[in-house]
């Protein structure tokens, strides 16, 4: 089989991984698209893993619960692997809540691979960012384990990077994130 080496050269980019976590409205998939749309100008080749992707093929037979939670994101980080290690700019818009899951999903695509982005939206705006009323469902209790009301979010020790969206325009956010990634995804 060819090597990761030689796919890349083929696409004439670094593969990398970028880890988008945070809570559920605080924009992960937004900025992802956004990121993706941007990397694309550019001639790099990306794709993007979200809860909506997943869940309906690949992860279609897993709940919530946590035994499920954890293999949600196992699953998703193997995939991620197989689609690094063939050249391709992989981009994650996951909530993965715990340090624990985060660090499983780093040593199973590699380290030097992962890049995790914290998007540290305040819960105030995720719940104002709102559509589906999934926060105000949780507070009632008709939604168990939701995260950020009845199941914890444990925030990212040492990020990549940190984004507000509250405080930054999306514009604001994909240059960050151009900044972090451009130097080690393009090809001298």
């Amino acid at each position: 089989m060819l090597s990761r080496q030689d796919k890349e050269e083929l696409l004439k980019q670094h593969s990398v991984m970028i880890w988008f976590t945070g809570l559920s409205g605080s924009g992960k998939s937004t900025i992802a698209i956004a990121l993706e749309r941007e990397l694309h100008k550019r001639g790099l080749l990306c794709r993007i893993l979200d809860g909506d992707n997943i869940r309906s093929g690949i992860n279609n037979n897993l709940g919530f619960t946590e035994a499920d939670r954890i293999e949600n994101i196992r699953r998703i980080a193997e995939v991620s692997k197989l689609f690094v290690d063939t050249g391709i700019i992989t981009i994650a818009a996951f909530i993965s809540p715990s340090n624990d899951i985060r660090e499983m999903a780093a040593n199973i695509i590699g380290k030097d691979d992962f890049l995790e982005v914290y998007v540290s939206t305040p819960i105030e705006e995720c719940e104002r960012r709102d559509v589906k009323g999934l926060y105000a469902k949780a507070r009632r209790g008709e939604i168990k384990n939701f995260t950020g009301i009845s199941a914890p979010f444990e925030a990212p020790a040492h990020p990549a990077l940190t984004l507000d969206t509250s405080a930054l325009s999306l514009e604001e956010s994909v240059n960050k994130l151009l900044e972090l990634i451009l130097p080690r995804i393009q090809k001298k």
